[in-house]
């Protein structure tokens, strides 16, 4: 059969039909229904996060976070996946892209400031935890009281994810997660945003509901961005064991960094911050190795895919670019190993054991 390179949490049928027929007896499908309200409670405590908005898919998380927080001009970071930026674009905002840190892999706060410097009518961030590896936030945060800027981060990988004691989405004026099925924690498809400010927590609300507030009263024009009662049945299902997924996928992820640490290159972690399991990326730094780790892998029914390459910078030509030299190369030489939940030690061991011959 191979190994799979994800494959997404089945959600106990037994407790997940309870959560479906206490649906069905009440009626109440979307549009903010009591398993809805229980999730958020739930999401808000294991997180330790207050105003988080459950979402329809992670996307549209970060269209309504900029939405509500007024970005009209952004500099984001080349090495993510398309929707950072795609999100962007979607909704015309002005996008640049400037460089990632080589070690972190993650958006430069000394580049981002410089390209603030060049271009002081960009006023949003959109920076990256990538693989689930925090940003160095608190050079942001110092870098957004300077400058006036919004610091939105994509979270899609990071849920769970502490900084010292403290959860990574309560950094910035909005975190974005995504409940893809393909995610640590899913509801199949869906998103939530969290927001440091009530008043943007509320505004929000309204703007995933057509505009409309509590009263019925149509304040401004929204979209529908609503995450549905199924959906909640699902994250409430899969919530109830997320503590041993996220603990069996960390130990996972260090399984594979005690085999590879001296073979390939891995990320710099942030040195006070935990670790979910997200994803398994190596840096073999030549297109040549790259392809020559898949071809091996492949040829043994290993899965593994290249997160992300190519740095969008170049896909997306025509956007104003303030040096990314760091993300081309990186993304050259980029490529993530099987890492999921049914996965077993000695899966890992075939993986590690397929490159360790390969590559020494």
């Amino acid at each position: 059969m191979g190994i799979s390179l994800n494959k997404p949490l089945s959600p106990d049928l037994k407790r997940l039909t309870e959560h479906l027929e206490r649906i069905n007896s009440s009626g109440w499908y979307t549009n903010f229904g009591p398993l809805h309200q229980q999730l958020t409670a739930h999401l808000e405590e294991y997180l330790g996060v207050e105003n988080l908005l459950l979402v329809s898919n992670g996307t549209l998380a970060l269209q309504v976070a900029y939405k509500t927080l007024g970005v009209t001009n952004a500099l984001t970071t080349p090495f993510s996946f398309v929707a950072t930026t795609s999100s962007l674009l979607w909704q015309g905002i002005e996008t640049s892209f400037c460089d990632i840190d080589k070690n972190s892999y993650n958006l430069c706060p000394e580049e981002a400031s410089k390209a603030l410097s060049i271009n002081p009518d960009i006023n949003g961030i959109v920076a990256t935890h990538v693989f689930g590896n925090p940003c160095d936030v608190e050079a942001f945060s110092t870098i957004a009281a300077e400058k006036n800027v919004k610091v939105i981060y994509d979270a899609a990988h990071a849920f769970g994810v502490k900084v010292g004691n403290e959860s990574v989405l309560n950094f910035g004026d909005a975190s974005i997660l995504s409940f893809h099925a393909t995610k640590v924690f899913h509801t199949v498809e869906g998103g939530a945003i969290v927001f440091k400010h009530k008043a943007d927590f509320e505004r929000a609300k309204r703007l995933i509901n057509f505009g409309i507030d509590e009263n019925g009263n149509i304040t401004e024009a929204g979209i529908n961005a609503k995450l549905n009662e199924y959906q909640c049945a699902v994250g409430l299902t899969i919530l109830e064991k997320i503590d041993s997924v996220i603990k069996y996928r960390a130990e996972l992820f260090e399984a594979y960094c005690y085999r590879l640490k001296d073979v390939v290159e891995l990320p710099t972690w942030h040195e006070i911050a935990s670790f979910n399991g997200a994803y398994m990326p190596i840096n073999l730094h030549s297109e040549m190795n790259v392809q020559k780790v898949m071809q091996v892998l492949k040829a043994n029914n290993v899965q593994c895919r290249r997160y992300f390459s190519p740095s969008l910078e170049q896909v997306f030509i025509e956007q104003k670019n303030y040096g990314t030299r760091n993300s081309t190369k990186i993304s050259s030489g980029i490529l993530c190993l099987p890492l999921h939940f049914y996965m077993t030690l000695d899966d890992v061991n075939i993986v590690t054991e397929l490159i360790n011959k390969e590559l020494l």
